[in-house]
């Protein structure tokens, strides 16, 4: 037991948003917050993330994809939901689990109108540093929501 919050990032397939901000947290705020990310459906981790997250150095091809099922056994500081699906399929969590809802633009969806490989990176970038200055203000944020 690491005794640093445990901090959950739930969304729909934990394909992207949420593999982003676990890492994200992973690399900024490890000494704060043991980060974990799931969905409430499962799918495999996006590619273009994995390469979007790579340009910023951060090595996501590892992780996989898990239903927040998986994770039952956990104690949850926080439940932070990245997208509106999840916030509204959000499972129950015990009354001590703080839960918080941060909606991120879903890239695959964004990249869909897309014409070329490159504009559809310039959707998953955008969102990659969105949640990179949530991640940076994490303590901020935490604080506002008591």
């Amino acid at each position: 037991m690491s005794g640093k919050p445990k901090i959950l990032f739930l969304c729909t397939g934990n394909s992207c948003r949420s593999q982003m901000a676990e890492a994200w947290t992973r690399h900024l705020k490890a000494d704060h917050y043991e980060p974990y990310s799931a969905g409430v459906e499962v799918r495999p981790v996006d590619p273009l993330a994995i390469s979007v997250m790579a340009e910023v150095g951060l090595d996501i091809s590892g992780q996989r994809s898990k239903h927040v099922d998986s994770l039952k056994d956990l104690e949850f500081d926080y439940v932070v939901t990245v997208c509106d699906h999840a916030r509204e399929a959000c499972p129950f969590f015990p009354a001590r689990t703080r839960l918080l809802h941060r909606e991120f633009a879903d890239p695959p969806r964004l990249a869909q109108t897309a014409r070329n490989e490159e504009e559809a990176m310039e959707h998953y970038r955008k969102v990659r540093d969105e949640i990179k200055a949530f991640v940076e203000d994490l303590e901020g944020i935490l604080a506002r929501d008591r």
